[in-house]
């Protein structure tokens, strides 16, 4: 086997407390926060003289994570334009299974969330939504149908 399974999705965010709080109204658990910098890190990444606040956030039930990255040197570059559209080039959105879509749509707006679209039927198995949170962040909501 190549790999034993996937660990995290990393987002590089301005206002880690606005997306921790989006992300943990959502359902995700927060596991840390903390201070990150040293040559351990630049030797990863391949930058240098760099210092970041990283927070770690998991799925209840403990499979997925979401690693948070706040740069405060070097600062965060943009490279795609903001609220970016769903065809355009690299990662779009992170999907979760919701038992309530409605009420997790209510919740994430009170967070400034709105929706990308609306919020659609597929067929008799899943009523499916793209919400945009904190900086742009696009997350899928998928409720199953009995």
């Amino acid at each position: 086997m190549t790999i034993q399974r996937m660990d995290n999705v990393l987002i590089v965010v301005d206002d880690i407390d606005a997306v921790i709080s989006f992300f943990v109204e959502l359902g995700m658990e927060l596991e840390g926060k903390g201070p990150i910098e040293g040559r351990w890190v630049e030797r990863v990444i391949g930058i240098d003289d760099v210092r970041q606040d990283i927070a770690m956030l998991r799925t209840p039930d403990g499979h997925s994570r979401i690693e948070l990255a706040m740069f405060h040197t070097p600062k965060a570059i943009s490279a795609e334009p903001k609220d970016a559209p769903a065809n355009t080039l690299g990662i779009r959105r992170i999907m979760f299974a919701v038992d309530d879509i409605e009420d997790v749509v209510a919740r994430l707006r009170t967070h400034g969330a709105e929706l990308v679209g609306e919020l659609a039927q597929y067929e008799n198995s899943y009523r499916l939504c793209y919400v945009r949170g904190p900086e742009g962040i696009i997350v899928g909501l998928a409720e199953q149908l009995s």
